[in-house]
């Protein structure tokens, strides 16, 4: 599993600057498979689970849409200090033809006037790091999937909810 991973690492900077190849994916599959690939890989006191529509497809590009739900879960896991839930769930927008994607943990949120900021390369709240991981996936999600990233809630030591909005795809 590691070995492959490393070859999706290697795959994803190769996408980087090149139009990426988007196909119909099933949502829901492709993030449970990730969320149990990385659920393994961090701290027992933290839990995860996966929600909503099974069945919605979206154009994605996979190593890219991965990339954006590490970044994501990455940052959720460092926000929460001890024990801790992360919460994905697929929702279908029938009336815009989309499928969100809400990603809700409950660590230390994030202030109102931060909501943009945390986006911006360089933006970091830890002492280590280059602040890029937000930055390119609002960029992989808003450029090459033509989706969109926000957050959608935040409270101040309860929590916080990223949205992201993908081109629903009919199924296969």
């Amino acid at each position: 599993n590691d070995v492959k991973r490393l070859e999706i690492v290697a795959d994803r900077f190769s996408k980087i600057g090149s139009k990426p190849v988007l196909t119909s994916h099933n949502v829901f599959a492709t993030i449970e498979e990730f969320v149990a690939y990385f659920s393994v890989r961090v701290s027992d006191k933290i839990t995860f689970e996966v929600i909503g529509d099974q069945y919605q497809e979206a154009l994605l590009n996979v190593p890219l849409f991965d990339w954006v739900i590490e970044n994501i879960l990455k940052n959720a896991v460092n926000a929460i200090e001890g024990h801790g839930k992360i919460s994905v769930k697929i929702i279908e927008n029938l009336a815009k033809e989309q499928i969100f994607v809400d990603i809700t943990d409950n660590g230390k949120g994030i202030p109102r006037s931060k909501f943009e900021a945390i986006f911006k390369p360089g933006f970091t709240t830890r002492k280590r790091g280059w602040g890029l991981g937000l930055s390119l996936t609002k960029r992989i999600v808003e450029e090459y999937h033509k989706g969109l990233i926000k957050v959608v809630q935040s409270e101040i030591g309860k929590g916080s909810t990223i949205q992201l909005s993908y081109k629903k795809s009919e199924s296969v």
